[in-house]
């Protein structure tokens, strides 16, 4: 593009969408750091100009629909235009999550969030996507929401999570429906693994950093026009469904 291009990375203040954040800003972009608590977003978006990004806050909650519009608002007054979108804000949800005990309000919230508020998302920014010249759309998923890996012997799919692991398969789905439905325009949309990284979802246990995490979306971001749509990706490539 001769533009800057512009992109919107929702859950941005830290960890993986914080460093999808500078990844992409790294690369010449203007990033709109999307996050709910004005104190780290703002806080998040002055670490980021320090490191030399061209970074602006959104006020976003992806559970909130006036949020949302707002956020769409905000992005076409300061910086007119859109083109790429990462769909990284998730909760886990509280523990525990065996099906047979959880509180169903757990399931609930994490399908709030995690699939609704990608949809929400995703719609209140499609006017302006549907104007870039190479638009993507990254939607952060994981591998424990694969249908295959979960049925396969010894596949490492993590403990049962009957809120937070449906509700990834949930946008997977979701995000092979708007890969059907945009099949005919130039928007790509893919979801991304980002592996087990040490955040706080997860009580900083994972083996992988945020930075490392962040790559497959960064990839899938900044995809070639003829790249794949409607696909799950991890660092090794394809997951399966």
């Amino acid at each position: 593009m001769s533009e800057q291009t512009i992109a919107l990375v929702t859950g941005a203040n830290k960890g993986i969408g914080y460093e999808i954040a500078a990844g992409l800003g790294a690369l010449g972009w203007r990033v709109g750091v999307g996050a709910r608590n004005e104190e780290r977003r703002e806080a998040a978006v002055a670490k980021l100009r320090a490191a030399g990004v061209d970074a602006f806050g959104v006020p976003l909650d992806v559970t909130d629909d006036a949020s949302a519009a707002a956020a769409a608002r905000l992005i076409e007054d300061r910086a007119g235009r859109l083109d790429v979108l990462v769909n990284n804000a998730g909760i886990t949800g509280s523990a525990p999550q065996m099906p047979t005990t959880v509180d169903v309000a757990t399931v609930r919230a994490a399908v709030e969030t995690n699939v609704i508020g990608v949809i929400r998302v995703t719609n209140a920014m499609l006017p302006m996507l549907r104007r870039s010249v190479s638009p993507r759309i990254v939607n952060m998923s994981s591998s424990v929401g694969s249908l295959t890996l979960q049925t396969t012997p010894g596949a490492a799919t993590g403990p049962i999570a009957v809120a937070y692991a449906p509700s990834k398969t949930f946008l997977n789905a979701v995000t092979v429906q708007y890969a059907e439905e945009l099949g005919d325009t130039n928007i790509l949309i893919n979801a991304a693994c980002p592996g087990f990284c040490a955040t706080d979802l997860n009580g900083f246990r994972g083996v992988r950093t945020p930075e490392q995490g962040a790559a497959i979306a960064i990839r899938l971001a900044t995809l070639p026009d003829d790249g794949p749509t409607g696909c799950f990706f991890d660092d090794a490539g394809e997951v399966p469904w």
